[in-house]
């Protein structure tokens, strides 16, 4: 059975007003989230997932799917506000849903194989894909066994600002431990320095592995997670601006010893656009693995 890829859409209406991360960033009008379909075939996925929001959603399929719907089974599930647990409440005035894990929630109907989570904005790289899709492939069958593939923080800096990125924390087996958030990373003076809770700079080293919301699963992590978001509501629903992310519910798994957590190191380069500054360095880079035959010229014939 052929692992699945779950990407995390239903952000882009809120945060872009629209779909302008759509933003064409290859040689042939491809976005970044085309190469992340491209990378995902190509290493063996078979089917792909969005959790998108209903307002954007004809835009969506024309913009979107309809340029490799023939070349990988798609779905397309939604996010919103409305979508809990029958029988949860929350604060009527709250105006956005819940974050990543919520949005992870919204496919528990259909993936029932091993599965990887992205971000849509975000460009991961060949190796990377390639990686997670042998470790879902080997966890079939299996229940509680997650990997995270991490970059070297250093691989993820903008040259345009501060970044925010998750610190691994592994054991000596290489299985996560947990995911500290570290805010406000920038390059001082050759040295990397983030700002901790008294914004003092602590100097963090350019090799430390972070998240960048590259996971794997098994299915069973939508019965955990249907669980804490019941329990989470029921003690946060009342707050405007409580947030139910996956790092959380992958440090509370590990925590009671439900699941394990592998750390997969990749060399792999990720890029984005974290600030507008970003888009000219973005097409230069796509330009140059296009150079390098690592993707066509044209993505999608």
């Amino acid at each position: 059975m052929k692992p699945t890829l779950l990407i995390l859409a239903a952000g882009m209406g809120s945060r872009y007003g629209g779909l302008k991360q759509l933003d064409t960033i290859g040689p042939s009008g491809e976005t970044i989230m085309d190469y992340s379909v491209y990378d995902a075939i190509r290493a063996g996925f078979g089917k792909v997932v969005f959790v998108i929001r209903h307002s954007f959603e004809q835009e969506f399929y024309k913009e979107v799917i309809s340029k490799f719907e023939d070349k990988i089974e798609v779905k397309v599930v939604f996010q919103e506000i409305s979508s809990v647990p029958q029988g949860s409440v929350f604060n009527p005035e709250r105006e956005k849903p819940w974050g990543t894990n919520h949005a992870v929630l919204m496919a528990k109907d259909v993936i029932n194989e091993p599965f990887g989570v992205i971000n849509a904005d975000d460009f991961y790289g060949r190796e990377s894909f390639e990686i997670l899709a042998s470790f879902l492939k080997s966890a079939a069958g299996k229940t509680g066994d997650y990997c995270m593939v991490a970059y070297r923080l250093g691989n993820t800096l903008s040259e345009n600002g501060f970044v925010s990125r998750g610190e691994c924390f592994v054991d000596e087996n290489d299985l996560l431990t947990g995911v500290t958030e570290r805010t406000k990373i920038i390059e001082k003076e050759s040295r990397l320095v983030f700002q901790d809770a008294d914004n003092q700079d602590i100097e963090i080293d350019k090799n430390t592995p972070v998240s960048m919301n590259f996971w794997g699963f098994t299915p069973d992590y939508f019965e955990h997670s249907q669980k804490s978001f019941v329990e989470f509501l029921a003690k946060r629903g009342n707050e405007l601006k409580s947030e139910f992310y996956i790092p959380t519910m992958v440090n509370d798994l590990i925590a009671s010893k439900t699941a394990t957590c592998k750390v997969i190191k990749t060399p792999a380069q990720w890029f984005g656009v974290t600030y507008s500054e970003d888009r000219e360095s973005v097409v230069e880079k796509i330009s140059l693995l296009v150079g390098k035959n690592i993707y066509p010229q044209k993505l999608w014939k």
